[in-house]
């Protein structure tokens, strides 16, 4: 996944607001939170760091190419970085994007995912 597809992907979530920081990573946001990182530089591979469930990370962190996300899995959040090949397919990195999007989105105060649609159960239909 190259930068353009990063950011294409990431923008195509409902709500999400894109920053450049820490030294030129495309930080993606919901409501505020981040929930996805992206550094891309033409002499290495794309390092994409995204959050996930424990079960997850206890299943990827020891993947060839992903590794527990530098400073963020340090002080035990729950954060996998693809770094390197071979990693995660395009459509299982979106995959996971998604899935981030999803875990920062329920961290969300109640009134926020009220405000912005998200989360909202449907009210089950009456017999």
């Amino acid at each position: 996944m190259n930068a353009a597809e990063y950011n294409d992907f990431c923008h195509a979530l409902a709500h999400t607001t894109h920053v450049n920081q820490w030294g030129g990573a495309d930080v993606w946001k919901i409501g505020g939170k981040v929930f996805a990182i992206g550094w891309f530089d033409e002499d290495t591979h794309p390092a994409i760091t995204f959050k996930v469930s424990e079960i997850a990370y206890e299943m990827l962190r020891d993947a060839p190419g992903l590794r527990p996300a530098p400073y963020l899995a340090s002080r035990g959040m729950k954060w996998i970085q693809h770094y390197d090949e071979p990693g995660l397919s395009d459509p299982q990195l979106e995959e996971f994007l998604a899935e981030s999007y999803r875990i920062v989105s329920l961290g969300l105060t109640k009134k926020l995912q009220r405000e912005l649609g998200l989360n909202q159960a449907t009210p089950a239909a009456k017999l």
